[in-house]
Order: C-alpha cells, then sequence, then structure tokens
C-alpha cells in the first residue's frame, strides 16, 4: 500500500505520521527508505544529480514512474545516463520540487516510485 505523504519542510519529511531528516525512497512495497545519496556524490561530487548507480539503486521492476521531489527550490536533476536508464525501463520520471512532487505522490494510482530531497 502507497503511503501518504503527510508534509515537508527543509530539512524534514513526513510520511503516514513518521517525520524523516534525511532524503528518502518510497518503493513498490510502499516502504520507506534513506536515500543512498553517496552513489551520485562519488560521481558528480554533489548529490544533487542522480548517477545511472543510483537509478539502478531506486529502480525495481514492474514501476511504471518515479517521481522525484527535487528539494524545497527544485535543484536536483537527472543525469543523461539516469534519463536513459529510466527510459530504456519504461519508467515515465516527473521532477517537481518537492511539496509539488507530494501533491502528485498522494493522488498518484498505480506502479509508482518515489525519490523525495528535502533541502535545497
Amino acid at each position: 500500500m502507497k503511503p501518504v505523504i503527510d508534509g515537508t519542510k527543509f530539512g524534514s519529511i513526513t510520511v503516514s505520521g513518521k517525520r524523516y531528516e534525511y532524503d528518502i525512497v518510497i518503493g513498490l512495497d510502499g516502504s520507506v527508505g534513506k536515500r543512498e545519496k553517496k552513489l551520485s556524490k562519488a560521481v558528480f561530487g554533489t548529490s544533487h544529480k542522480i548517477s545511472i548507480e543510483e537509478a539502478e539503486y531506486i529502480y525495481e521492476d514492474g514501476a511504471d514512474k518515479l517521481i522525484v521531489g527535487t528539494g524545497q527550490s527544485g535543484l536536483m536533476e537527472l543525469s543523461k545516463e539516469a534519463e536513459q536508464y529510466f527510459k530504456v525501463n519504461s519508467c515515465s520520471v516527473n521532477l517537481l520540487p518537492t511539496p509539488e512532487a507530494i501533491k502528485m505522490w498522494n493522488n498518484e494510482n498505480g506502479n509508482v516510485i518515489g525519490l523525495f530531497h528535502v533541502t535545497c
């Protein structure tokens, strides 16, 4: 079951009543985990660009859509390699500032996964 995201403020996100003070990934099964941003930071020196390595970590077989909360100001982006990876796997990607991405997430149905950046 897909969890409801209650809200966000700079540095945190609240999902089904539980507050997380780090970036999160939500899987197809509704599980909430900590984002492995070191996978992108090792490649780009920043976690504001999603690497192919992180894309492979995020993606789950059967996912049709990825919703990315790009931060409070919307600074995060996909690398060209990550963009191509999701395309090859027939997984559309929606990149929106985190507050807007939360609205999309809460209204979305189907096989959706999420990544939510809580700063910047």
